[in-house]
């Protein structure tokens, strides 16, 4: 089987998925996945592999630095041949970028020098501190949703936005590809979105649970813990 044959059966049997949010897990499970994806040659298993590593905030170790993270997504786009996955990589590092500024300047601090993060928008966005938005409405218009979330201190509702952008962003790319290595990569990527959903679902549903608890053990003992609101 040639490896065009090859990766036409290995996406059609890569199950659809119900809308984001809706959805409840990811199509299928990793382990699955997994086992389809042993349709890819070598090359492409690499390229996949460096690409998932670079953008799963999991594969980070906890006492990970900026300047290795950086130096991480750095190697990795010089290891992603394929033009579209390189602009999938700078999109998804726009948006890192531009959210840890926003959660920066949140947190009181002040503008660096010279460029801030890793993308297209590192020198614009210190250049542009002071405006809400990084003067960013035009190429992201969801910055101003986003700071607002922000602000309120609604991480969950952070969290989708910012997956539903990138998801956006994997389905306009993934209308130009269907039986080639690109499709494969991004069906992998907008699985990790699925996934990454149901995760911080589940801790949310656990942090409520935990939240009602505690008002229903204030409201037998009268005792008023700190978080706790009617």
């Amino acid at each position: 089987m040639s490896d065009r044959d090859a990766y036409i059966a290995l996406i059609s049997s890569l199950p659809g998925s119900e809308r984001l949010f809706i959805a409840k897990q990811p199509p299928l499970s990793r382990l699955r996945l997994e086992r389809r994806l042993t349709a890819l040659t070598p090359e492409d298993a690499r390229v996949l592999k460096v690409l998932e590593h670079a953008l799963n905030w999991s594969d980070y170790d906890m006492d990970v630095t900026d300047s290795q993270a950086i130096q991480r997504c750095k190697d990795a786009m010089r290891d992603i041949p394929q033009p579209t996955l390189r602009d999938v990589f700078t999109e998804r590092m726009d948006l890192r970028t531009a959210v840890a500024a926003l959660r920066l300047r949140h947190q009181g601090g002040s503008p660096p020098s010279g460029s801030f993060g890793l993308g297209r928008w590192s020198r614009h966005i210190t250049a542009n501190w002071s405006d809400p938005t990084f003067k960013l409405d035009g190429p992201m218009p969801w910055m101003k949703e986003a700071k607002q979330l922000l602000d309120a201190k609604d991480p969950l509702g952070l969290e989708r936005l910012l997956l539903s952008v990138s998801h956006r962003q994997l389905k306009r790319h993934a209308a130009r590809h269907y039986f080639d290595f690109e499709a494969v990569a991004i069906y992998v990527l907008i699985w990790n979105i699925f996934d990454r959903w149901a995760q911080s679902n589940a801790q949310d549903a656990a942090k409520r649970f935990e939240h009602l608890a505690q008002q229903a053990m204030a409201g037998a003992a009268e005792i008023d813990f700190d978080g706790a609101t009617a």
